[in-house]
């Protein structure tokens, strides 16, 4: 196992980009850090300069140990799990974006350790290769409503965030809105009723719109133009959408984000005992 030097992140992001959309949380993680992004990460392989296995870990210890995995060697994958420290087993982890493929032996390491591991969710990786077919959906009316949010906005959009609510979640929206692209539409009191974010794995994500202000179009209109924004800063375009939510699986398809059918993720909750 090695933890990549600065260096060598670079050359990671080249090899991982021959191997995208399937490696697109952990590819995503080591763009945001080459581009100087604020983060607290560490990122493992199995070998250098060739790998098989990508794990991506916080650098700190913490009640939740939040960690992306990217292998093709599921013999690697034991090995840098269970022999070589890849994951700190003394807390709980959260293995977000994973191959489900990789269930079963996630599941088995886990009880090896002590540790029961659930779905917490399963996701459609959806992609877009190529922006260029998109066309503006806004309106010339709507042009002037088009903005990017401000350090004002966090509370706003960690109270509607389906994960957020708490402390963590403002200070992780306030990252975000500092660091990461953003776009959002006011209304004519120039307050924000829609707005879309990029993680700092670089989906896009956070999608909202107030209520009142629903069916009208705003929701399509951001992730055409922070799709269009990213494809022009040389940013991988996609998202991870939950299974059951068809109408946001609807929103992307029709703008051409497509999936391998063959192809899916799942966010693990790995708690001890």
């Amino acid at each position: 196992m090695r933890v990549l030097s600065s260096d060598e992140l670079q050359t990671a992001e080249t090899a991982l980009f021959g191997r995208l959309p399937k490696c697109a949380m952990v590819y995503g993680y080591v763009f945001a850090v080459n581009r100087g992004k604020p983060h607290r990460l560490q990122v493992l392989v199995d070998t250098w300069p060739t790998f098989t296995t990508v794990i991506v870990r916080s650098s700190l210890a913490d009640c939740v140990g939040k960690v992306a995995i990217y292998s093709t060697n599921e013999k690697a994958l034991r090995r840098i799990l269970t022999e070589e420290n890849g994951v700190d087993w003394r807390t709980n982890l959260l293995i977000r974006g994973c191959d489900v493929q990789h269930s079963p032996i996630l599941k088995e390491i886990s009880a090896s350790m002590g540790f029961s591991m659930k779905v917490y969710s399963m996701v459609h990786l959806m992609t877009l290769s190529d922006s260029s077919h998109l066309h503006d959906h806004s309106t010339s009316d709507l042009e002037s409503k088009v903005s990017v949010l401000n350090e004002s906005h966090a509370d706003l959009v960690n109270k509607t965030w389906k994960f957020g609510g708490d402390d963590k979640g403002y200070s992780y929206i306030l990252n975000l809105i500092q660091h990461f692209p953003t776009c959002c539409i006011t209304d004519d009191n120039h307050q924000i009723v829609s707005w879309v974010l990029l993680y700092d794995y670089c989906a896009i994500g956070m999608l909202y719109t107030l209520p009142e202000y629903r069916g009208k179009g705003y929701a399509k209109s951001l992730v055409a133009r922070m799709a269009t924004h990213l494809h022009s800063q040389g940013y991988p375009v996609y998202c991870f959408i939950e299974e059951f939510n068809h109408p946001s699986y609807n929103l992307f398809t029709s703008l051409g984000f497509t999936e391998d059918p063959s192809y899916r993720a799942g966010w693990y909750e790995c708690a001890k005992g």
